[in-house]
């Protein structure tokens, strides 16, 4: 039984040392109509994805949004270092989505998307 327990929980410590480190809760910066949100990043398969988990209004109240539970980015691949690339994220404020790239610094990702030449980009903080 101790042997069960011991390599059950080298499979557990093994897991969370593999974690991407861009997993996590992350507070977007306001969009056109001051609205902002919470992303939930996680592995999916062997790319990177982010959920919206929350909505907040320009005054920072959470509200109700059609968008809660929508994919925002997919196909992001890590390349080491930080960077992120190769994926796609979909801005709710303008409906448009990008090919986009993202660098982890601390508890900063800065997001940045081109669609025809055309580039925004975003600084978002780790909530957890």
């Amino acid at each position: 039984m101790k042997r069960i327990t011991l390599i059950a929980a080298a499979c557990l410590l093994a897991g969370a040392a593999s974690a991407d480190p861009v997993a996590g809760t992350w507070k977007t910066q306001p969009g056109d109509d001051g609205a902002y949100g919470h992303v939930t990043v996680a592995p999916c398969g062997s790319a990177i994805c982010g959920t919206i988990a929350k909505a907040f209004n320009a005054s920072g109240q959470e509200i109700a949004s059609d968008n809660i539970g929508k994919r925002m980015i997919w196909d992001m691949k890590a390349k080491g270092g930080g960077s992120y690339s190769g994926g796609r994220i979909w801005a709710p404020d303008r409906d448009k989505t990008y090919n986009s790239k993202m660098n982890l610094s601390g508890n900063s990702l800065k997001v940045e998307g081109c669609v025809l030449g055309i580039c925004r980009g975003q600084t978002w903080t780790r909530v957890n």
